[in-house]
């Protein structure tokens, strides 16, 4: 016969927790401590199950190819191996594409790339399955490929129709203009370069389930196309992340493939399956950051303020689709970045090559759409023998009606102006400028430069239905709770903002709640943990939640503290561990208590919460709508020194203030400035993916592919989070933080610029290719040096 479970410890319930919250306050990584003892779980930490096989892919050598022959019987006679797995082995869809389905899983007649599998090997070990893989016969016959970016848009290779935005009559105010530009850049592809590389561990249950362990920013997706792969209910799969190193957009759609490998060889043998990929194969197989190419026709006024601007973006899908549709979008949405244009047309398209199919990073498309709009202005600063910051200043969005985007939605809220005059006056911009043209003038083979870089990046996914996410609170009658909600950690501090918000509303410390693994059979049908909106979503869902929960327990607190009158009850506050009225904080309760009651009453301790972002639309036909919630800003002052005999140069000072609202965490939100503006960095300096002429990668492993290093951070890094800025109509004041800081590292070029342009006479144009490499700033100081000065006025 069972018994009731006795109250709590009397002497522990009277323990007066401090009267504090998380939020707003500076805290560590939930996980800082486990990642740095080595303690930290991820996928391929976890213990192997009984009788677990390794799963090796067999992968093509042609970037276009027909199969003309598959034979592995050499392979599946050898001892160990169970299984070789091919497209026809699939029981439901050939089909991992997330959007469009345009991926098999499988090559099937053709192969699109270097690197498409053609076959799964599962053996004892991984050896053994490498081994194996290599006795797979497979005959291609070759097909023409197309492997660049440019080689596409001449051949009229698409994934894509055209998306056309337009304002106004801009071929008339280009006409009319007194300065015009026109030109075209490129920015290049770029490696996540995740510390932990793809992979999935799947373990099969009763009546065709699976369980998986995956890598990934989107459990419900990898859930919903592993269940199409093996052609049962979603209900049959469970997906579960403990923890990423790293995804930056890399796992939000790339890691279902290979979860889908796992799920389909513990299906074909009834084993646990692991499937990993060693560095190599990550950089080698899956897609990376979209190259772009951009043309443009800018006009200018005299003072440098931008008439017009037309601009047709091109990028580089690779080999499907995957999100390149979005992201071309979102590069569309960001062209405009931090500036006001009366005139304008912006076209774009995705096109299709036979590489490895490039996917989202972090940014979305929006660092190439800005990098575009900042390589005009500084050509029209150098054009006009003006400060690239001036040139800046003098284009920002202003007050109505100067203040409406490309798209038709009002900037609202616009920190810009501020955020100009408070960095301006702390990095002491003005000064150092002179400094540096005075150095400059002096220096004959070293030359210093510096840029200012602003940031206006919209928040929310551009598709609409993505804004929505799920939480599960659960609450346990010593007052401790476990707490679940959609979102995944990939070493961002998801977790820890999560756990920050949960505590605050309940009023226990973070310490009595734990954040559980994301699994899809706790919160169901959720976005991926993209889009700089993790908190923004989830932690709505987990506010709710826990609303709820208070609204059950703030009669049960009522009656344990005997309030007498109905409108106390609504009162009643939780905080510090305890439950009182705020009139009468002597008289309380503590929340360990509380739960123990309302279990006692039969009152539900769980609880789910749930959001949806609200008024999010586009009409992409027309061009017009509200994609976004709102806007966050930022500002970036870079100063770097070049050396003209060898191309190098290092990074001498950064400060940026930028504008995180009303900070969750701000020490969680002030590493992720500095992350994504050294990530930046990478992408525009060093970071350079190259293809042989076969496409085939070269730059393929830490060796041939440079990130960067602790030399390439900034000497003296100043990075300020922007104070009295809470956001409304967001959780808790707060604003996003993922994203929007990345695309400040585009001060890093125009200061390269600055520097570049030393070397020359005033006025000279300067040529310089993305990324700025050492060669690349080497180039562009020879032409500098060789260049000549332009006759003032002249177009």
């Amino acid at each position: 016969m069972s018994t009731l479970p006795s109250s709590p410890d009397s002497t522990l319930a009277q323990q007066i927790e401090p009267a504090r919250t998380p939020l707003h306050a500076p805290a560590p990584h939930e996980s800082g401590l486990k990642h740095t003892s080595g303690e930290a779980l991820y996928v391929d930490d976890m213990p192997a199950p009984p009788g677990m096989l390794a799963g090796h892919l067999v992968t093509s050598p042609h970037a276009h190819a027909r199969l003309s022959r598959k034979d592995a019987s050499r392979a599946r006679a050898l001892p160990g191996v169970h299984a070789v797995l091919f497209a026809e082995d699939i029981p439901g869809e050939n089909q991992v594409g997330p959007v469009i389905h345009d991926e098999p899983l499988f090559a099937d007649g053709e192969v699109h790339f270097v690197g498409q599998t053609v076959a799964l090997v599962l053996a004892e070990s991984a050896d053994l399955a490498r081994r194996a893989a290599a006795l797979v016969e497979v005959e291609y016959e070759p097909l023409p490929a197309l492997l660049t970016l440019k080689a596409a848009v001449e051949a009229g290779s698409f994934h894509t129709t055209p998306h056309t935005i337009r304002r106004g009559e801009p071929e008339a105010a280009l006409a009319a203009a007194p300065v015009r530009l026109a030109g075209e850049c490129m920015t290049g592809a770029q490696d996540h370069f995740y510390l932990e590389t793809q992979v999935a561990l799947a373990v099969p249950g009763e009546d065709d389930a699976v369980h998986l362990w995956s890598s990934t920013q989107h459990p419900s997706e990898v859930q919903a196309i592993v269940a199409g792969v093996l052609g049962v209910g979603r209900h049959q799969v469970v997906v579960e992340v403990p923890r990423m190193g790293g995804g930056f957009g890399g796992k939000e759609t790339q890691a279902a493939p290979f979860a889908a490998l796992a799920a389909l060889g513990a299906r074909a043998t009834r084993r646990p399956v692991k499937v990993w990929l060693n560095r190599d194969q990550d950089m080698a197989f899956t897609g990376k950051r979209h190259p772009f190419w951009g043309h443009y026709d800018a006009g200018f006024d005299a003072e440098g303020r931008l008439l017009a601007l037309k601009v047709e973006l091109f990028s580089d899908g690779g080999w499907s689709t995957d999100l390149s549709h979005a992201i071309l979008d979102r590069a569309l949405f960001h062209l405009d970045n931090a500036y006001f244009v009366p005139a304008l047309q912006f076209v774009g398209r995705v096109a299709r090559t036979n590489l490895p199919s490039n996917t989202a990073f972090r940014g979305f498309g929006g660092p190439q759409g800005m990098f575009v709009m900042e390589e005009v202005l500084n050509r029209a600063a150098e054009r006009l023998g003006l400060d690239p910051a001036v040139v800046r200043e003098r284009n920002f969005y202003r007050d109505a009606p100067s203040n409406v985007t490309p798209y038709g939605q009002p900037v609202e809220g616009n920190r810009l102006p501020r955020i100009h005059a408070e960095l301006m006056a702390s990095s002491d911009y003005v000064r150092r400028r002179a400094e540096i043209d005075a150095f400059n003038a002096s220096s004959r083979w070293t030359k210093r430069g510096i840029g200012f870089q602003p940031v206006k990046f919209g928040i929310s996914f551009t598709t609409s239905f993505l804004n929505q996410a799920g939480a599960l609170v659960v609450v346990y009658t010593d007052g401790s709770v476990q707490l679940n909600h959609g979102g995944t950690e990939m070493g961002q501090g998801l977790h820890t903002k999560m756990r920050a918000v949960c505590a605050h509303e309940l009023g226990v410390p973070p310490e009595r709640v734990r954040v559980m693994n994301t699994a899809t059979d706790k919160v169901p049908n959720t976005s991926a943990t993209a889009a700089s909106s993790g908190a923004d979503l989830n932690g709505q869902a987990v506010k709710q939640a826990c609303e709820v929960l208070r609204d059950r327990l703030r009669p049960v607190a009522a009656r344990l503290l005997q309030l007498e009158r109905g409108g106390e009850v609504d009162s009643l506050v939780f905080t510090g561990g305890r439950v009182f009225l705020p009139a009468r904080p002597e008289r309380s309760v503590s929340f360990a208590e509380v739960v123990h009651a309302a279990y006692l009453a039969q009152v539900s301790l769980s609880a789910t919460g749930y959001y949806r972002t609200p008024d999010i639309s586009y009409d992409r036909v027309a061009g017009r709508g509200k994609p976004f919630h709102y806007y966050a800003f930022g500002a970036a002052v870079v100063e770097v020194e070049v050396s003209g005999l060898t191309g190098e140069h290092r990074v001498r000072r950064v400060d940026i203030l930028h504008d995180v609202g009303s900070s969750l965490v701000p020490s969680i939100d002030r590493g992720q400035v500095e992350g994504g503006f050294i990530q930046g960095l990478g992408w525009l300096t060093c970071e350079e993916v190259l293809f042989d002429a076969k496409g085939r990668l070269v730059t393929h492993s830490p060796d041939t592919y440079k990130i960067p290093a602790v030399g390439d951070a900034p000497e003296d890094f100043r990075v300020a989070l922007l104070e009295r800025a809470s956001q409304d109509n967001t959780l808790h004041g707060s604003k996003a933080v993922g994203e929007p800081p990345f695309m400040l590292a585009i001060g890093a070029v125009t200061a390269l610029r600055h520097a570049v342009a030393a070397f020359g006479q005033p006025c000279t144009p300067v040529e310089l290719a993305s990324p700025a490499t050492p060669e690349a700033i080497l180039r562009a100081v020879e032409m500098a040096r060789g260049g000549c000065a332009l006759p003032e006025g002249s177009k």
